[in-house]
């Protein structure tokens, strides 16, 4: 019999994989992990299986940091040396780990047990002499305050990541309650009256969403889970799907039960390899126990769910460029309107949700409305799970009420600074809402309207806690330095202006104090104005709320140089 060659083996593989949604990242990891790199000869094949020209195809591929072109890359240690990494030895965890080909890699969503590691698909940790171990992800802590929390409520029992476990704790009543007891139009009222508003930073009403969704013209409509938490200081989503998936297999669920929807993709982030092996078999279970499927529960709504891991780039977290991604495209944002609610992964009505959302969702339909309202402080409305690192001596996953004081969080919760030191700053939204300092420390409530009355925002609520033996300007430099690396490129105002900030950062412009703010604020205002996406909008904060909060520190810097 005569051999196939290997041309015919890898299209035959790209049209087995063509099967289902959204196959391209379907196709590149299977590649990716089978030949230990993207070589040409399977970027042709790619190319020639799914009719897509071969340098669109290049020029998407080489976007995403993971997808490597070196031969064998794929198993070599990728070390994080974001912006919490730096502070904790990962540039010299890189250094120890060179004599194996170790590269690069931004915030891998480990901010609170650095330095992350990748090696294939394992995750490892590593010390800045290029020891490596493994490490489960952290069990968010018990709050000190005893305070009713919603999606933590029952993460720490025993098994709640297993199928019957999940049950066992109330897993599945909300779903069996909607499918069976309500309208889609009643589960959406429910969420309306909860106050549920996204959890990965926009805050956008989560019903009203819905409702956008259900009421759009197209089929079929997606559910689409956004799981690719990038920004540095963000770590919750990983606790979430590691100990409670099904929480968000459910809240998609109940998602599509109520707009309609006929299937979900879950866009997991490149970096937790081993939470994509774990969803994939929660999901084989929920179809085994016919909650994902056919005919849900002996109803006839029927719900098809997928995973997708994504390539590593900051920019698939916001919306336009996670579907462009899904879709194959290059991963750019998208201009808006039109919205996804009508017109989003193949253009047809989609509800985009965070991971955060879509479990507090689940929860909310196993209770009244009125439960979650009722959860907040001083009549805001639910809670908010904050990812907190850095240096503080209890870093980790907190669920707080909204309105909580955030020097409650800091201190009473989180143990304070460590022995010796006091706290200089913290970043909020991750990176993207700048600094707190001083007073703003003492007084802030976290809930968006008192951050924002600050100057900043609470977005995703990741926390990065800089103590006093911190240079802020260095931090301020290691944040726009990100954000010019993450930067896609596709409009000048943020792609020229994060390289001329990470510059004035470095230590090149004028030596003049009011010539330097001058040119400063006029980058800063034109990036606000004129970016096409929110990070070209937010980079900005990072040098502002640093002029705000160090003016002596940042004369300083620009005088003595």
């Amino acid at each position: 019999m005569e051999a196939i060659d290997q041309e015919t083996i890898d299209l035959l593989l790209v049209e087995q994989l063509q099967d289902s949604p959204a196959p391209l990242l379907k196709i590149l990891h299977t590649f990716h992990e089978r030949d230990g790199c993207i070589s040409e000869s399977a970027m042709r094949a790619i190319s020639k299986g799914l009719g897509v020209p071969l340098a669109d195809l290049y020029g998407t591929v080489t976007f995403y940091h993971h997808f490597s072109q070196e031969e064998d890359g794929f198993n070599k240690p990728r070390v994080c040396t974001g912006p919490v990494c730096r502070l904790n030895g990962g540039h010299e965890c890189l250094s120890a780990l060179a004599d194996k080909g170790a590269t690069a890699m931004p915030c891998a969503g480990r901010c609170d047990e650095p330095v992350p590691v990748l090696i294939g698909n394992e995750q490892w940790v590593g010390d800045s002499q290029g020891n490596l171990t493994r490490k489960s992800t952290p069990v968010p802590p018990v709050n000190p305050g005893k305070i009713e929390e919603c999606v933590f409520a029952q993460i720490r029992e025993p098994e709640r990541g297993t199928l019957p476990g999940y049950r066992r704790t109330g897993g599945y009543e909300g779903l069996m309650r909607a499918v069976k007891e309500m309208t889609p139009k009643d589960v959406i009222e429910h969420i309306k009256a909860s106050k549920l508003a996204g959890r990965g930073g926009a805050a956008f009403p989560t019903g009203v969403k819905w409702q956008a969704v259900a009421d759009a013209k197209g089929e079929p409509k997606t559910i689409v889970c956004n799981a690719d938490e990038g920004e540095p200081g963000c770590f919750k989503d990983r606790a979430i799907m590691d100990y409670d998936p099904f929480a968000v297999i459910e809240g998609m669920t109940i998602a599509a039960y109520a707009t309609g929807a006929t299937r979900g993709i879950i866009y997991l982030r490149y970096e937790y390899p081993e939470t994509n092996f774990l969803f994939e078999k929660s999901i084989a279970d929920a179809y085994a126990a016919n909650l994902l499927g056919k005919n849900i529960l002996g109803t006839d709504f029927s719900f098809e769910l997928y995973v997708r891991r994504g390539g590593g780039a900051y920019i698939c977290g916001e919306e336009g460029s996670l579907l462009n991604s899904l879709e194959g495209k290059h991963p750019f944002p998208r201009n808006r309107p039109p919205f996804p609610v009508t017109h989003g992964f193949e253009n047809l009505p989609t509800a985009v949700n965070n991971v955060e959302t879509l479990a507090a969702a689940a929860q909310i339909m196993r209770h009244e409305p009125e439960w979650y309202t009722k959860l907040g402080l001083n009549g805001h409305a639910g809670t908010k799970v904050v990812s907190l690192s850095g240096d503080v001596q209890r870093p980790g996953n907190y669920e707080v009420p909204f309105g909580l004081p955030l020097k409650t969080l800091l201190y009473d919760w989180a143990g304070g600074p460590k022995p010796g030191r006091s706290f200089q700053a913290v970043t909020m939204a991750g990176l993207s809402g700048g600094f707190l300092a001083g007073e703003d420390l003492e007084t802030a409530t976290i809930d968006e309207p008192s951050i924002r009355s600050k100057g900043s925002m609470l977005g995703a609520a990741g926390m990065i806690v800089l103590d006093d033996s911190r240079d802020m300007i260095e931090a301020a430099h290691n944040a726009i330095e990100f954000f010019a690396h993450e930067s896609c490129g596709k409009c000048f105002p943020c792609r020229l202006g994060t390289e001329r900030l990470t510059e004035r950062l470095s230590g090149e412009g004028p030596m003049q104090l009011q010539v330097w703010l001058e040119e400063v604020n006029d980058m800063n205002a034109s990036m606000k104005a004129l970016s096409a996406c929110g990070l070209g909008m937010a980079a900005p904060l990072v040098i502002e709320s640093l002029i705000k909060q160090f003016p002596a520190r940042v004369q300083e810097f620009v005088e003595k140089r």
